[in-house]
């Protein structure tokens, strides 16, 4: 009997320290959504390239690999179904929901970098798409020049 409390409480308390994470990092993974629909939405095609690098990065992601990936494509393509209605209502609320993670530096700049790395997934990191992350830093208040913008 002991035994078999003592196992329980333990999958139970990793259970609750996996939903604590997906909470805490819930932004940040919305935040990564947001900014890689808004970089792939940037020359007018988003590319399966471009959706295969995404969600790859959020599968081996150590912040946000506690998400489903159900829950990711979800949030993708609620982000671009705002895109599709009209470009300048989904590019206004991908940026708001980028903004949220604004005073978290290290998230903001790991951000950035995966943005960067969606924009050259296609095989080229056109112009568009680097306007698109200067914009994304301009957000965040992280210097373009950083990232070699």
């Amino acid at each position: 009997m002991l035994g078999w409390l003592k196992t329980n409480a333990a999958t139970a308390r990793d259970k609750l320290a996996s939903e604590v994470t997906k909470f805490k990092n819930r932004e940040f993974m919305d935040a990564v959504v947001a900014g890689c629909a808004l970089v792939s939405a940037a020359d007018g095609d988003i590319s399966a390239e471009e959706k295969l690098k995404m969600t790859g990065y959020i599968q081996n992601s150590q912040e946000l690999k506690v998400f489903d990936l159900k829950d990711v494509i979800k949030s993708f393509q609620d982000v671009c179904s705002k895109f599709e209605f009209d470009y300048q209502i989904g590019k206004a609320e991908a940026l708001k929901t980028i903004a949220k993670i604004r005073k978290k530096e290290d998230a903001a700049r790991l951000l950035v970098r995966v943005c960067c790395a969606i924009g050259g997934a296609d095989g080229s990191f056109d112009e568009k798409e680097q306007a698109m992350c200067r914009l994304i830093c301009n957000e965040l208040g992280l210097n373009p020049a950083n990232f070699d913008l």
